[in-house]
């Protein structure tokens, strides 16, 4: 099944650059312009210089931010601001955070992991991806030649129950290699792991896996394209080059820390539509119960509509609708579910059928709304995993609808997989977000 192993990883040399907190940025595509600015700024050497370079004007074929990576990457070798790690390794890490008031661990491991297309044999997607964004993030790998950001998997227990986290910690000590604090306050704990006898105990209770890609479908995607890009170019293989495999940061699927928040939707009509007719349109497919405001602030409204939304969302799909009435939230549940499987696409699964986020996608927003929610309808549609955020821009004028949906159990997200489908896109956010800058991978060819 999953063929995990070892790599010499490029590090940052923390006696060049001291605290590793300023040089770590989140993945490329949870990063806006405001926050690349910060994180130029925050080091000359912050690992966005990498992951999403600047650009220019005056760009051309033969400079432009994935050249620019590729010679600040070149330049830090050469200064020792990176280094690379002398024999294999794999590297544990520990993410500390709070979510809704609590501490939580999130454990998971970097390993290089074999690339064997998609499905059984190889990593399970669960999510759709866009062609720009794996051309985008192509370019920078042909660059580079080097994983900069890491793909997030997940992992079921063993036969024995016994769980990734659960495992992993019997191979740290109690200081971690490096630590650094996000903007997010989130502080990651890595340890790297270079005796040989634990990495092959790590490498074997990997072996029956099967690796569920939970966060970086376009980064897998990528690496797939190039991974045929490569065997095209060359007329030899022995199955053991870099470009055979892809970082990937494996979490436990019963892990407590393995968290996927909701994403909820923005809507900015099409074309001018009264709401009060599409109001009458979504009540032929669903039954339609308005919530008040409740308390004395947005704030408390949203604790008790999100509250009334999860306890609905245990008995079947429910969906939450901002903006068809004034300051009241409406909640969708389908008169009859077989009605909507019926008009969903039939190619899809049952397991696909079954998702909140798949009748928003299909029924509601394509069929009901007429929004294509294609790449090139990009412009009509914001995500964001705050639902606050999502109300307050309604009642600004900024967009017309919220749509508030349940965060999907893992259960379901590894369901999808399992069918060999795919959710739509922004399905999932995994939480937190795992830092660009810790370790690298190097795909430089001939060496492991």
């Amino acid at each position: 099944m999953a063929d995990v192993r070892p790599f010499c990883g490029l590090r940052y040399n923390v006696a060049r650059i001291g605290d590793i907190s300023s040089v770590v940025s989140p993945p490329y595509d949870i990063v806006s312009t405001e926050d690349q600015r910060f994180y130029y700024r925050e080091s000359p050497h912050n690992a966005i210089r990498l992951e999403l370079g600047e650009e220019y004007h005056a760009d051309s074929a033969g400079s432009n931010k994935y050249t620019r990576a590729a010679d600040t990457l070149r330049d830090w070798l050469e200064q020792g601001i990176l280094f690379r790690e002398p024999v294999p390794a794999f590297y544990i890490c520990q993410h500390r955070f709070v979510q809704q008031g609590v501490l939580k661990n999130r454990w998971d491991i970097a390993g290089r992991v074999r690339l064997e297309g998609r499905g059984t044999a190889g990593a399970r997607p669960h999510e759709t991806t866009m062609e720009s964004r794996v051309q985008d993030r192509l370019g920078l790998l042909h660059a580079c030649r080097v994983n900069v950001s890491p793909i997030l998997g997940i992992v079921r227990p063993d036969e024995q129950g016994v769980g990734l986290a659960s495992l992993l910690q019997r191979f740290v000590e109690v200081d971690p290699d490096l630590s650094a604090v996000d903007r997010q306050r989130v502080i990651h704990n890595m340890w790297v792991i270079r005796d040989e006898q634990s990495i092959a105990q790590i490498s074997a209770w990997c072996a029956d896996k099967v690796v569920y890609i939970a966060d970086g479908h376009h980064r897998y995607e990528t690496a797939l394209a190039y991974q045929k890009d490569r065997q095209a170019a060359l007329s030899t293989s022995t199955g053991d080059e870099g470009y055979n495999f892809a970082m990937i940061t494996m979490a436990g699927a019963d892990d407590p820390g393995t968290i996927a928040l909701p994403t909820h939707r923005l809507l900015r009509l099409p074309k001018p539509k009264k709401l009060v007719e599409l109001a009458e349109r979504l009540s032929r497919f669903f039954d339609m119960d308005y919530l008040d405001p409740v308390g004395n602030s947005l704030s408390e409204t949203l604790k008790g509509w999100l509250d009334v939304l999860e306890g609905r969302g245990r008995k079947g799909i429910v969906i939450g609708a901002y903006g068809l009435e004034k300051k009241r939230l409406c909640l969708l549940s389908p008169w009859e579910k077989a009605r909507l499987d019926g008009i969903m696409p039939r190619e899809r699964t049952q397991e696909w059928k079954s998702l909140d986020v798949s009748v928003l996608q299909s029924v509601i927003l394509r069929q009901v709304i007429g929004v294509d929610t294609s790449e090139k309808e990009e412009e009509r549609l914001a995500y964001t995993q705050d639902e606050q955020e999502a109300v307050s821009r309604v009642d600004s004028g900024e967009y017309q609808l919220a749509f508030l949906v349940n965060p999907l159990p893992i259960s379901s997200i590894l369901a999808v997989a399992d069918a060999g489908d795919r959710m739509p896109p922004k399905s999932t956010y995994f939480y937190p977000k795992l830092p660009t800058g810790l370790v690298m991978y190097p795909l430089w060819d001939n060496e492991t």
